[in-house]
């Protein structure tokens, strides 16, 4: 009797953990190609940007820019006229994945002043790592595209850098 009670324990704990094995992997997210091309690149999944040369916030999953203006945050699908001479393609972005960023804006302006200047960043459009190829603004897209409908999906390091966010020069919150 109690080999059969630790026999369905077991079984029991076995089903628990495929199930919570199968919510891991449901709660996965990746968003590469959502991402703008001026992107950084190591990151597989992004909920804002933050700019610290103009102190803005860029939301990837809306497509909108948040900023300071007239004693409040606004937001909008593009950047105000103020910002013409910004370059956000050379321009260093930090990745902040926690809701309404702008909330902490005095501490994101303090934490990451260091980076404003900066021009050292690796962009999506400029890698050479397929797994970017997704992105409508990387230049080997179209080919991308081509590949995935004749079946030729597998083609050089695609595979390379999939799991996880790199470590490294590119800065990340959570």
């Amino acid at each position: 009797m109690r080999y059969t009670i630790a026999l369905l324990a077991g079984i029991c704990c076995l089903g628990m953990s495929g199930s919570l094995n199968a919510q891991v992997k449901v709660d996965l997210n990746f968003n590469i190609g959502s991402q703008p091309a001026w992107g950084p690149t190591g990151y597989d999944y992004v909920e804002y940007y933050y700019l610290p040369d103009i102190d803005v916030y860029y939301s990837v999953p809306h497509h909108r820019y948040y900023y300071f203006e007239g004693n409040r945050w606004r937001s909008g699908p593009s950047l105000p006229p103020r910002y013409h001479d910004y370059d956000a393609y050379h321009s260093y972005k930090v990745v902040i994945n926690e809701r309404d960023p702008w909330r902490h804006d005095d501490f994101n302006r303090e934490k990451y002043s260091g980076f404003r200047g900066r021009h050292d960043q690796e962009i999506i459009r400029d890698s050479r790592d397929s797994k970017y190829f997704v992105n409508k603004g990387h230049p080997e897209h179209n080919r991308w595209v081509q590949d995935h409908r004749h079946g030729n999906g597998h083609r050089g390091n695609e595979d390379e850098g999939r799991h996880g966010n790199r470590q490294g020069g590119n800065h990340r919150d959570h």
